[in-house]
């Protein structure tokens, strides 16, 4: 997930068996953080921060600190007996398939446009062929930069323009995700004008006619300006392909147009047809507020825009065919229901119900021209229905080849085209690129080839339902060799997220095979605060609500060891991002439950997470500490504040890119100091940091390969895996 640091000579000079026995001294021989406590009162509560200092992590005391313990955690990992072997074997599953391709975009004329990246390739490059079986152009190549700078690029997204003759593309260095945008001439491959920055998010779309393309921009930070503003004031702007940066002109920008939040974020959508639709988020709830105008006055300057509808009617998908609009709701119907109406004068309140709400998820929508396709889950298992646009149509069952998961987005389908195009995955089979055409066939595209790791048949998946400790049935997925023997003997590895309505579905994992191999077990949960059974499903896991996440965990790590899968001693948990106060708040509350954890780019810190510039945008779903409610939950979900001086705390791997922009890498290194003085029980805390990285999106293949075999490796060395422990 992130990169590696150079090789370091340090450590590993001693000798494998030297390193892992002398880890005790060699970690009290590390630079120890001084106390500095900056204690704050809320609403009565008095909350101390012994680590303050840390959030500057640039200052010479600090950063060698960090400098010396990430030295010493990547040292260690790479000295773990059976940690290479991991690392081939991951190598080996990826490296079977030709290439790994992903985000498809289909155009009239038979066009694709799709990111690629070879096995012998480190980074994905962009590329264009006309028809399925056409040569193939390459467009872009980020390792080009990653030549000339020294630090590795990549492809943050891209957007064709309708006659494939020009793509935007947005590209940034070293996991900062701060795009600039580009204008790439397909024909000559030459890139049109200068790249235009702060377009961190993308949002591009062109005018039909590929006169103009609208994009999201960030505001530009001033010197002085508070950092809490980085993610404020943004706006949806337009351009001439090719134009001067001076020349982008903005359309909306939040906090002075149409009344939209200062915080929120606004974005252009063109359709086919020239309508225009303008969408505001706020960057972490499901539902969006929308108007609408027309190309031609957006052009003259006069767009008058009409509201759609509002964040109160709760809508969280919409598609549009000519002039009707189609939107997916939450009001009234936790688990979803489909509308429709004419655009103009569309009332979400007055709309029509093509499909109530039912015991089914309804998940997403796409408009091809010949029908509506709709993404349905069953359990954590989804369907695709279509829709016929005729008056009185009943939605019908696209059969899929494999019984697994999708994701229907904006690039699936266009309304001047028919059928779309599908990316399906099982947790036994890799992901394929399938073609949907307008009388239901279901064909492979054969745009990602097939390896022969991608179907493995000694893997099964136990479904099961796991009664928590208020009742609720929280599901989980076993993955597992067949014939595993449920003796409690079995090193088993917990995963979840847990966070923004986000549903673990089935996926396929080359890294996961490796586990597997090594003799493990891997569960996936999705606790509250997933949507896996709609929306009251992730109402009941955030802000407030929030302690049921990790303890819907806790129980489903119990369940693990009551039926004999593992046992405490065996038994690791793993959550990256918003699912690091999932596993971070489960080892605090549960210490004894656990052999190891791992929390990835984890949100550790959530009292203070609204001093950064992200955590402004994620106050709707975890709280603010302005109010007592708010400031009630964030320090409920708060690890590093909920850690207990001289508890037994089970071994924990900090994993974290310095060049993060969504969480802090303090939270980490604050989290780390902060268990490093309390734990008595003398397992490592180890704190792996890299500083070429961030928090994870778009990493180079060896970045993401080096930190899984660390990781797993980490495990299996904690579960007293015996071809992982150091020679005595």
């Amino acid at each position: 997930m992130t990169l590696h640091l150079p090789r370091r000579a340090l450590l590993l000079a001693a000798g494998l068996a030297s390193v892992l026995m002398s880890l005790a001294h060699a970690q009290t021989a590390l630079p120890v953080a001084p106390v500095r406590n900056v204690p704050e009162t809320f609403f009565g509560t008095v909350v101390d921060d012994p680590y303050r200092d840390f959030e500057d992590a640039k200052a010479p005391a600090v950063a060698a600190w960090m400098k010396a313990h990430s030295d010493h955690a990547h040292a260690t990992l790479r000295a773990i007996p059976g940690r290479d072997a991991l690392r081939a074997a991951i190598e080996k599953y990826d490296s079977a398939a030709a290439a790994r391709v992903v985000s498809v975009v289909r155009l009239t004329g038979d066009l694709y446009f799709y990111e690629r990246r070879g096995a012998s390739e480190d980074q994905f490059k962009l590329y264009m062929r006309r028809g399925l079986s056409g040569p193939e152009k390459l467009l872009f190549d980020p390792e080009t930069l990653k030549q000339a700078t020294g630090k590795p690029h990549a492809i943050n997204y891209f957007a064709p323009s309708p006659d494939g003759s020009k793509v935007a593309v947005g590209v940034s260095a070293a996991g900062s995700e701060e795009a600039a945008l580009r204008v790439i001439d397909t024909e000559t491959g030459q890139q049109l004008g200068e790249e235009i920055s702060r377009a961190q998010f993308g949002g591009v779309s062109w005018a039909p006619d590929g006169r103009e393309l609208y994009f999201h921009r960030m505001q530009a930070l001033t010197p002085g300006m508070p950092a809490t503003q980085k993610y404020q004031a943004s706006s949806a702007v337009v351009m001439a392909p090719g134009a001067a940066e001076k020349d982008v002109r903005t359309v909306l920008t939040a906090g002075k147009d149409l009344r939209v939040p200062v915080t929120e974020f606004p974005s252009i959508d063109v359709q086919p047809d020239g309508r225009v639709i303008a969408v505001v988020f706020d960057g972490v709830s499901p539902d969006f507020a929308a108007w609408h105008t027309t190309l031609a006055a957006l052009r003259a300057g006069k767009p008058a825009w009409k509201p759609l509808f509002s964040r109160a009617d709760r809508v969280t998908s919409m598609a549009v065919k000519g002039d009707r609009v189609y939107a997916l709701t939450f009001k009234g119907a936790s688990r979803y229901k489909l509308l429709s109406g004419r655009l103009n004068g569309f009332k979400a309140s007055r709309a029509k119900v093509l499909v109530p709400e039912s015991p089914r998820v309804l998940a997403g929508l796409a408009a091809a021209s010949d029908g509506l396709y709709i993404e349905v889950r069953e359990g954590n298992v989804k369907k695709l229905l279509r829709l016929d646009y005729r008056e009185g149509a009943q939605p019908r069952e696209v059969p899929l080849p494999v019984v697994g998961a999708f994701s229907l987005s904006g690039t699936s389908a266009r309304a001047d085209m028919p059928g779309l195009l599908l990316d399906l995955q099982g947790w036994n089979r890799a992901r394929q690129i399938y073609a949907v055409t307008a009388d239901g066939k279901v064909a492979n595209t054969g745009l990602q080839p097939a390896g022969p790791f991608d179907a493995p048949e000694d893997i099964e998946a136990t479904e099961v339902m796991v009664r928590s400790h208020d009742g609720a049935m929280v599901p989980m997925s076993i993955l597992h060799k067949r014939g595993t023997r449920l003796d409690g003997n079995n090193p088993t590895l917990l995963y979840g997220y847990a966070s923004y309505g986000i549903t673990e579905e089935p996926f396929f994992s080359i890294g996961r095979l490796a586990w597997l191999d090594a003799g493990g077990v891997f569960a996936v949960a999705n606790p509250r605060g997933s949507s896996v059974f709609g929306r009251q499903w992730h109402e009941d896991g955030r802000q407030a609500t929030k302690p049921n996440t990790w303890r819907d965990f806790i129980a489903c790590a119990e369940w693990l060891v009551t039926n004999k899968w593992t046992v405490p001693s065996r038994l690791g948990i793993w959550g990256g991002s918003a699912g690091g106060i999932l596993v971070g708040r489960a080892m605090t509350e549960r210490p004894d439950l656990f052999a190891a954890v791992v929390p990835s780019v984890g949100a550790l810190d959530m009292v203070r997470a609204e001093t950064t510039p992200n955590g402004i945008p994620n106050i709707p779903e975890f709280g603010t500490r302005a109010n007592e409610r708010g400031f009630r939950a964030l320090l409920a979900m708060s690890t590093y504040h909920q850690i207990k001086d001289g508890t037994k705390y089970p071994a924990v791997l900090l994993v974290h890119g310095v060049n993060d922009p969504r969480v802090e890498v303090w939270t980490t290194t604050k989290t780390a100091a902060r268990l490093m003085a309390a734990s008595n029980s003398g397992k490592p805390v180890l704190m792996r940091l890299d500083y070429e990285s961030g928090h994870g999106i778009g990493n180079t293949k060896s970045q993401t390969f080096d930190e899984r075999a660390d990781i797993f490796a980490f495990l299996l060395w904690q579960m007293g895996v015996p071809s992982f422990q150091p020679a005595k």
